[in-house]
């Protein structure tokens, strides 16, 4: 594998590393306030916490490696 194709794996993979942990975390969060405020609404009743979270860890993914790529070839343009 050359040097370039190492860089572009590695960005890929740190930001979307990244997605997961934040679109994750924002998923769960947004669950827990949902579930805590005062007046529940059946989309928030009838929502599982731990598949919510899995779904914004989906997009997370997918929008960091999708970042990353987006990165590489702005970069790969401009030279």
């Amino acid at each position: 594998m050359d040097r370039k194709t190492k860089r572009l794996l590695l960005l890929v993979v740190s930001c979307s590393l990244s997605g997961v942990i934040l679109g994750g975390t924002a998923s769960w969060a947004e669950s827990k306030m949902c579930l805590g405020a005062d007046t529940i609404t059946s989309e928030c009743a009838t929502q599982n916490p731990v598949e919510k979270t899995i779904q914004g860890m989906s997009t997370g993914l997918l929008a960091g490696a999708g970042a990353a790529f987006g990165a590489a070839w702005n970069l790969r343009h401009q030279d």
